[in-house]
């Protein structure tokens, strides 16, 4: 495969990439813009490594409203009908559902997704649904399986047990969700004992961690230090952390010393957290989102994703990471031009980071032949236009193609 005529982010030239192979073979500079024979003309647009979903819940994709509506919008009354809709399971629904979310995040440029599936299933349906599907999309995409305990691993009947399995039957990652356990102590013993047991069996983690608005929620500084003392460091993620939008500025301080030494990442779901958060708030009400610009600043790892699509958590998920990106920049303040060209990151080689596939990922020779071209020449012109994604491909193998949106028609106005 040969593509002519691509930008690359933060390079001036333009770009002729050749793929042999599923492979990059040559990524050399064009002097000019070229009328060669090829199989994709870039026409001067951005051509860039595949967008990342690092944080979703593809087990519960698509059932807002089944078999009731969240009134409240709150966290708690989410898990509440997600219990009820967890009674209805099956593995024709659980397949028919994720297949469809993943077309639609295929067709926004998505190659790569970690998925959290709930764990406190005794039948652990929705995992033995989801874990065959690993590699029928492998030619469209990677998927992480996190196992995620939403009702808590210390305070559900036979929690240890059933993290344990889902891992013998094919989970990556290895989660938790302290904040929701019965007790502080609870929660402390299941971040230790998450860290744990991932080492044992050569895992990943990821932990839905203070993910409410108590200011007291602090399992962050817990999973940070077990992440620390196990040498384990950036194996582990901690997602939303929205707990640390009220955190005092002098805990702060001392807490970002312990997050860069631990060498942690951080996952951010900004529209669905804004949604959820604030809900016993009068006014002023929380924006419910974590330090996602002073964690960047720090040098930090955070990347952002969905989490959900239309579920009983968030109804509006549509597949589109560009999206999470747009309204990180407006809520955390990160409104500056340094910061729009460096936007794409947080969808990109950040969440590689998540996932520890950086090794794989990007735009260089050796290196896997995945790819996506945007509607925009560089980082501030496809967040500030909201770009389509034109092409993806995959081992050199073209998964989606998009003519751009034209106006046919406008009225020329003058002074």
């Amino acid at each position: 495969m040969k593509i002519i005529n691509a930008r690359l982010r933060h390079k001036d030239q333009l770009y002729t990439i050749i793929c042999e192979n599923g492979y990059f073979t040559e990524v050399r500079i064009q002097t000019d813009v070229i009328s060669d024979e090829c199989d994709i003309d870039a026409q001067q647009q951005l051509l860039c490594a595949p967008f990342i979903e690092p944080h979703i819940h593809l087990d519960a994709v698509l059932t807002a409203g089944e078999p009731r509506w969240n009134k409240s919008g709150t966290l708690f009354e989410g898990i509440e009908c997600w219990a009820e809709r967890k009674q209805m399971l099956s593995e024709s629904d659980v397949q028919s559902r994720v297949l469809k979310a993943a077309e639609l995040l295929i067709s926004n440029g998505v190659q790569h997704i970690r998925t959290h599936i709930d764990v406190t299933d005794p039948n652990l349906t929705a995992l033995k649904a989801i874990a065959p599907l690993k590699e029928k999309l492998l030619p469209y995409l990677d998927l992480q399986i996190v196992a995620f305990p939403q009702e808590g691993i210390f305070s559900f009947p036979k929690g240890k047990q059933l993290m344990e399995q889902a891992l013998e039957i094919g989970a990556d990652v290895v989660g938790g969700i302290p904040h929701f356990e019965f007790t502080r102590e609870y929660g402390v013993d299941s971040m230790r004992w998450v860290v744990e047991l991932a080492q044992k069996h050569n895992k990943l983690v990821d932990v839905h961690c203070d993910e409410i608005d108590d200011g007291n929620s602090r399992f962050l500084e817990v999973l940070a230090t077990a992440a620390l003392e196990s040498g384990m460091t950036s194996k582990v993620t901690a997602s939303h952390t929205v707990a640390m939008h009220s955190y005092n500025n002098a805990y702060c301080s001392k807490l970002f010393r312990l997050l860069k030494m631990s060498g942690i990442n951080f996952v951010s779901c900004p529209t669905e957290n804004t949604h959820l958060q604030g809900r016993f708030d009068n006014f002023p009400k929380s924006r419910g989102i974590t330090r996602v610009k002073e964690l960047r600043n720090a040098g930090i790892n955070v990347a952002l994703a969905q989490d959900s699509i239309q579920d009983p958590w968030y109804s509006l998920g549509n597949g589109k990471l560009l999206r999470q990106v747009d309204f990180a920049l407006h809520a955390c303040h990160m409104m500056g031009y340094d910061d729009f060209k460096v936007a794409l990151d947080f969808i990109t080689d950040n969440g590689a980071k998540v996932m520890n596939i950086s090794d794989s990922y990007g735009i260089e020779v050796g290196k896997p032949a995945n790819f996506i071209v945007l509607n925009g020449k560089d980082d501030v012109e496809v967040i500030r236009e909201q770009s389509d994604v034109i092409w993806s491909v995959r081992k050199g193998e073209v998964l989606i193609e998009r003519k751009p949106s034209v106006i046919t028609q406008c009225p020329k106005l003058c002074l």
